[in-house]
């Protein structure tokens, strides 16, 4: 495991925010599994980097698995301003309505063929303003190069979608052998040390965002 160092008028006439339009409270955290295959690993490492968020204690986390059934959007977009089929809609909405409560995003990816899977860039494509405005975090795990060149490849993406990446990052290179039989690192001291550093920038953007958002929203600048 490594862990990178990852409303009233004014005299102009523009909208003042007072404290009260702000909002308060923890941030809501997406943790995304985007690894869909049979006997993966992702759910181990998504399972412990959740309860590490929910520990360091200023974020609500959602686990959202793409493998679950209920999660599943398919490789066929429809035309442009054409109706979601009846199959897809009820999926895209509340894929939509949880991507857009959270206020930061952490991905856990494996790394196939120097990259990152397949149904995780068709889950992402899916949506655009859920995105926006928001940071985004990388939990990485692989063989030897423990899923590094997948991040990289999701950093420009999120840039694409007006997400903001943060520049810590988990990677854990053979991660099959980096957990115990209960799914907790054998270096729980280093890898909970390298999850807060990253939970720290995730919680500085993801704070300074919302703020923003509820100032301005962002569709005005996109």
């Amino acid at each position: 495991m490594t862990g990178t160092r990852s409303t009233a008028a004014t005299a102009t006439g523009a909208t003042a925010v007072t404290t009260a339009d702000v909002p308060a409270g923890p941030l809501r955290l997406a943790v995304i599994v985007g690894s869909v295959r049979e006997g993966r690993f992702g759910p181990v490492v998504a399972h412990w980097f959740a309860e590490e968020a929910r520990t360091y204690g200023e974020f609500e986390v959602d686990v959202l698995d793409l493998a679950r059934a209920e999660h599943e959007l398919p490789v066929a977009f429809p035309e442009f301003g054409a109706p979601l089929p009846d199959a897809v809609r009820e999926t895209h909405r509340a894929l939509s309505e949880r991507l857009a409560a959270a206020d930061a995003f952490v991905i856990v990816t494996p790394e196939y063929n120097h990259s990152y899977p397949a149904p995780l860039k068709n889950t992402i494509d899916w949506f655009r303003e859920e995105w926006q405005a928001k940071p985004a975090g990388f939990v990485s795990y692989g063989g030897m190069a423990g899923g590094q060149r997948a991040v990289e490849h999701l950093r420009p993406v999120f840039a694409e979608l007006h997400a903001v990446t943060v520049r810590e990052t988990l990677s854990f290179h053979m991660a099959w052998e980096r957990f115990d039989e209960d799914g907790v690192p054998h270096d729980r001291e280093g890898t909970s040390a390298a999850a807060k550093g990253m939970l720290r920038q995730l919680r500085w953007w993801g704070g300074a965002l919302r703020e923003a958002r509820a100032k301005s929203p962002y569709g005005s600048a996109a």
